[in-house]
């Protein structure tokens, strides 16, 4: 299972679609505050549809509170155990397709007005990733960003045991 860490987020819709994205690929979702919105938001429930009442969710006070309880599961300097911490920002010097993830590992993602502080991203450099853009473009929505990096580390995991093949409803191939 991968986890998918939104560090203030801004705007419901965007947390709403990570959150649908999350439950379809299995994956947890960790909230750091404080948010720009309420959980019980309309727009965030409108976004994530009638899938965000089974969400697998966590959510936290702040950066200090999520490293406090997930510290011992994250690889130094984030903690002693075999997760990483991957942090997706404009600011990376290498792309979110030039790592390898492994089963367990967290995804970082900022809020959308300023991505995740330099402070932070500076604690561990070679976990910053980027996606691709082109030149002097500012950045992608949040929810696609996430969307992208997130299928890519189930891409080199085989897509952990998620269903691989559709069938059609009224006929059959």
């Amino acid at each position: 299972m991968f986890n998918i860490v939104l560090h203030e987020p801004e705007i419901p819709a965007n947390t709403g679609n990570i959150g649908r994205t999350c439950l379809v690929t299995g994956s947890r979702l960790h909230l750091i505050g404080p948010m720009g919105f309420i959980l019980n938001d309309r727009n965030l429930k409108r976004a994530g549809m009638d899938y965000w009442k089974d969400i697998d969710v966590v959510t936290y006070d702040s950066w200090r509170d999520f490293l406090e309880k997930n510290g011992g599961q994250l690889a130094a300097p984030f903690g002693t155990g075999n997760a990483r911490l991957w942090m997706a920002t404009t600011k990376a010097k290498r792309t979110h397709s030039d790592v390898s993830y492994k089963d367990g590992d967290y995804i970082m993602f900022g809020k959308e007005s300023a991505g995740i502080p330099e402070v932070i991203l500076m604690e561990d450099e070679p976990r910053c990733v980027r996606i691709p853009m082109a030149q002097g473009q500012r950045s992608l929505n949040l929810s696609n960003s996430a969307a992208i990096v997130l299928y890519e580390a189930l891409r080199q995991n085989d897509y952990l045991q998620l269903e691989l093949k559709g069938q059609l409803h009224e006929h059959q191939w």
